[in-house]
């Protein structure tokens, strides 16, 4: 859904209605920018209303007060920064988020100064970014709208800094980066009903407005492909399958793209090997990687980003009825390689196999990277604020240990040994599609590593942290959008050029 935000630029000192944020750090000092917007009355109350409240600057803590006396202002918020430590290690979306959760549905001026701690252009904008992203809903198919604490009619910001013009400048990339996340969460909220293949290429095929390529492939393509993983997923649907092939040529003509390949189970049964009831209905999400590739795709777009990138997702419901795939039946994949089927709820690897295999052969990348909600063991062994990450190169996967940490959205290595390969070979065909419990995020990496080829290639099991996660003061969104900040980092980072 669009942000119910509103967020402008001004200088130190602008003048306005509604109310005024002011930031202090443990040690009760205000920077001069917020002593001038307060006056002295102003600073004075502050001190003594600190005392009385017991308010000691913590970071991510907060104190409303009246309006001063004299101070054309509704309400005066003042956030706190913490140590110097603690701001030394600021995490400005977060920031931004969580000031913006202090002023919902209201009007208020930023006095973004804050004391001890430098900032920019860069840094206006980064709070600008998670001010948007923490004041985003999907309600489209409420009738009747209850506003909360956090979901009013709109936020009205002005952010007050030091080179107001720099800081909107760098603002429109945040804004587009923000649009790209809210794009993402968008589709992993969006029921099956309304969000099943067909329509999820039609939303992937809009990014053709920003100049990205996409090309669908419809099952009489996939068919003459060999795409025989994928296709077995998607038969017991009435719903076709499709894959979407998105490219964004920014880069040097011929210069072999970065792939961002994802998982689009649309909705997930478990297929003949159904799933139990309670919490099925969470499996609308199980598009997740899926949704953070076109979020992806569309933010390199629209920032017009100096590189090749291919985006690949593979859209499929997995669904009982006559025509499903069953345990015990042996399919043949793109790359002619054959896997025998032990359970139809282990279908997102099948799904990834195939769009892998056509991504090596038709593209020849450089560098992959898959995501997928792919196991339950994951959220295990991780739990749902941090996503598993395998990686056959070590380079790349330091690439995007470093990306998780810029921005937020953390990954932790996890390891592929002979052990978890050989627990998936088969009896009847060249592999089996799981491996057992036991390991069961690993041995699932380890299926889809027999497609990669000698591509240095990395795999993110983003099942804890896609939907249903913990809120952050960023989101409070069932589907987080999770991987879109995390792949445009990698992007910028290390494979534009500068």
């Amino acid at each position: 859904m669009t942000d119910k935000i509103d967020i402008a630029f001004g200088p130190l000192g602008q003048a306005g209605q509604g109310d005024l944020v002011v930031f202090m750090g443990d040690d009760l000092a205000l920077g001069a920018p917020a002593r001038d917007a307060l006056g002295g009355a102003g600073a004075d109350l502050v001190a003594k209303a600190a005392a009385s409240e017991k308010f000691k600057g913590r970071s991510l803590s907060a104190m409303v007060l009246p309006a001063p006396a004299g101070l054309p202002i509704d309400r005066l918020v003042v956030v706190g920064l913490g140590s110097n430590t603690d701001r030394g290690k600021l995490d400005w979306p977060v920031l931004g988020g969580f000031t913006a959760s202090k002023v919902s549905g209201r009007t208020a001026r930023i006095v973004l100064d804050l004391p001890g701690v430098a900032t920019g252009p860069e840094q206006a904008a980064a709070f600008a970014l998670g001010a948007r992203l923490r004041t985003y809903t999907f309600d489209r198919y409420k009738t009747k709208k209850k506003p909360d604490a956090e979901d009013k009619a709109g936020t009205s910001l002005t952010i007050l800094a030091a080179d107001h013009a720099a800081a909107a400048r760098e603002d429109e990339g945040a804004r587009s980066l923000a649009e790209s996340v809210i794009l993402a969460r968008d589709l992993v909220n969006e029921p099956p009903n309304v969000l099943y293949p067909e329509e999820f290429a039609r939303r992937a095929g809009e990014l053709t407005k920003l100049g990205v390529e996409v090309e669908i492939l419809e099952p009489a393509r996939m068919r003459d492909l060999g795409m025989g993983a994928l296709l077995a997923v998607a038969q017991g649907s009435v719903r076709e399958p499709r894959v979407v092939v998105m490219r964004w040529n920014g880069g040097t003509a011929g210069e072999a793209p970065v792939a961002l390949i994802g998982k689009g189970v649309i909705f997930d049964s478990g297929g003949v090997s159904i799933k139990p009831g309670g919490g099925m209905e969470d499996m609308k999400g199980d598009m997740g990687g899926a949704a953070a590739v076109v979020g992806a795709m569309r933010a390199l777009a629209a920032r017009k980003a100096r590189c090749n990138v291919v985006g690949a997702i593979g859209i499929v419901e997995n669904m009982p009825d006559g025509g499903a795939y069953r345990p015990s039946d042996i399919l043949t994949s793109m790359s002619g390689q054959t896997i025998e089927v032990i359970n139809t709820d282990a279908e997102g690897r099948l799904v990834l196999a195939d769009v892998i295999t056509h991504v090596v052969r038709s593209a020849k990348p450089k560098a992959m990277i898959d995501l997928a909600t792919l196991t339950g063991a994951i959220i295990v062994a991780l739990g749902q604020d941090i996503a598993g990450m395998f990686s056959n190169d070590d380079g790349l996967a330091e690439k995007i240990r470093a990306a998780g940490e810029a921005t937020g959205e953390a990954v932790w290595r996890m390891p592929l040994i002979p052990a978890y390969d050989k627990a998936i070979d088969s009896k009847f065909a060249d592999m089996k599609n799981t491996g057992g419990r036991h390991g069961g995020a690993a041995t699932a990496a380890s299926f889809i590593k027999r497609y990669v080829e000698d591509v240095p290639w990395a795999h993110l099991d983003i099942a804890g942290v896609a939907m249903s996660s913990n809120a952050s003061e960023i989101n409070r969104s069932w589907g987080a959008g999770w991987g879109v900040r995390l792949l445009d980092r990698l992007i910028r980072d290390n494979y534009e050029a500068h």
